[in-house]
């Protein structure tokens, strides 16, 4: 009885250590004006369920926007994704510099994330994964970059917007929001 109550006292405080990291981590470093600012993929999940999640993320980075777009226009695409390789690139190491053999982003191009769907070239990309089934349910994402300049550096927004049908939908969804949360 005493390993019972154990174990439900552990997954209690990891459901609570889960909920306040993912509550913090929704809007890291991003402020109010960005996470209500319009970006292009906010309009692709208005028709959805109500299992939903939507993640404002931004920094402050200490080069210009030429410098930091290079490395937006590869993210996912070959060169990795600049986080736990081990949790999100098969434990390949993502890529330290420029990948020469990656082409620009066009629009309808393909990644781990979905298709390119808008590309506002060294400013914006908005990638559209339309509709991934997994675990009993049908889940739609979204991830908006905006790269603007500040000052002699860039600000990057990230948003990313995802939905979920199907009768574990905001399981899957809560699921995705804290292993997202530990990469961001």
């Amino acid at each position: 009885m005493k390993k019972i109550m154990g174990c439900g006292v552990l997954l209690g405080a990891s459901a609570v250590a889960a909920a306040c990291l993912v509550r913090r981590a929704k809007c890291w470093g991003s402020t109010a004006a960005e996470q209500v600012m319009a970006l292009p993929g906010d309009s692709y999940l208005t028709d959805g369920p109500r299992a939903r999640t939507i993640m404002t993320r931004a920094l402050s980075i200490a080069a210009p926007p030429e410098m930091v777009w290079p490395w937006l226009a590869q993210l996912g695409r070959g060169a990795g994704w600049y986080s736990y390789d081990l949790l999100d690139n098969g434990g390949r190491p993502s890529a330290r510099h420029i990948v020469a053999w990656i082409p620009q982003p066009r629009v309808g191009d393909a990644a781990a994330i979905g298709w390119l769907r808008n590309l506002d070239p060294s400013r914006a990309l908005t990638w559209w994964l339309p509709g991934e089934k997994a675990l009993g349910t049908t889940m739609r994402m979204v991830t908006d970059m905006r790269l603007d300049p500040e000052g002699t550096g860039s600000r990057l927004v990230i948003r990313i917007s995802g939905d979920a049908t199907g009768t574990v939908g905001a399981l899957v969804m809560r699921g995705f929001d804290v292993v997202d949360s530990i990469m961001a």
